[in-house]
């Protein structure tokens, strides 16, 4: 393989024309250059240069190795200059999080992908534990969990909180525990754990979720209010799924008498370096959730 100073040497040299003022230019000593370009020619077992005493001029070889060269020699400094760059709104940014958080982030992520067309946005819809793995895996650059990884190469931060709602039909003025029991539960994959965690901070009639007649199941986080919004049951989802609902005239938001939030968390794969584009992704979701 061409040694690359030694080439950048010899091109710098058919350039200038000159040994000493070759040598000033890379800031080297006249024999140094004399040296790089011997090293060359004994490399290719070519004559590159044609001295005529303290003259000289290419040979047919150097003049070929020139040409050659320049691609080589630009190809190079475009390298060193893309691998030294970190623009901040251009390349892919691979980012997941459950569905709730998705609804919220997504839309945003869109629109400052739509102003810095050279950024492109990967995003993915997945529960918290396969959040995790991926982030451990290297598969995401980001993460955001609504529970704190339980992996030590991991990190979460806590960056933002998030109701849990009590979704019924717009029909439902007030949600006492036999409306409940009579109107059913619509299920989702978290919705076991939400249910408990609101319900069972309000109602001392709560036991468990299943103590709901069941009236329908969705793992689809923007068509779990669809039912709900037909008058079929009630539910329990975090605010941003609720916010995103479309037909929001057909259901009715409560706030009980003891908020329940979850702690969502940015999550990064230990001793991962963030990217400038990254960072400004980590900011800007900052200040939408």
């Amino acid at each position: 393989m061409i040694n690359t100073v030694w080439l950048r040497t010899f091109c710098t040299l058919a350039e200038v024309g000159h040994f000493t003022h070759t040598a000033e230019r890379l800031h080297m000593t006249q024999s140094g250059v004399s040296q790089h370009v011997r090293k060359l020619e004994e490399q290719l077992g070519v004559e590159l240069l044609v001295r005529h005493g303290k003259q000289f001029s290419l040979s047919g070889a150097g003049d070929r190795l020139y040409a050659e060269a320049q691609y080589i020699l630009i190809a190079l400094s475009n390298i060193e200059q893309k691998v030294g760059e970190d623009p901040p709104f251009e390349g892919s940014v691979r980012i997941m999080s459950p569905g709730s958080v998705g609804l919220k982030l997504y839309p945003h992520l869109l629109e400052l992908q739509s102003k810095h067309p050279k950024l492109v946005i990967d995003y993915r819809f997945a529960p918290n534990p396969d959040v995790e793995s991926a982030i451990a895996e290297s598969a995401v650059d980001l993460g955001f969990m609504t529970s704190k990884s339980t992996l030590d190469n991991v990190i979460c931060t806590p960056i933002a909180q998030e109701s849990l709602l009590l979704v019924t039909p717009d029909t439902v003025e007030e949600p006492d525990w036999d409306t409940l029991m009579t109107l059913g539960f619509i299920d989702h994959p978290d919705g076991g754990y939400h249910t408990s965690l609101l319900l069972g901070a309000n109602y001392p009639e709560f036991q468990h979720s299943n103590l709901f007649p069941k009236k329908g199941f969705s793992n689809q986080i923007s068509l779990i209010l669809e039912p709900v919004s037909m008058g079929l049951g009630f539910t329990v989802l975090p605010a941003y799924a609720v916010e995103a609902f479309e037909k929001s005239e057909r259901i009715k938001v409560h706030r009980l008498a003891n908020p329940v939030s979850e702690t969502l968390y940015l999550c990064i794969l230990r001793h991962r370096e963030l990217q400038a584009r990254m960072k400004n992704i980590i900011e800007e979701a900052k200040q939408w959730l």
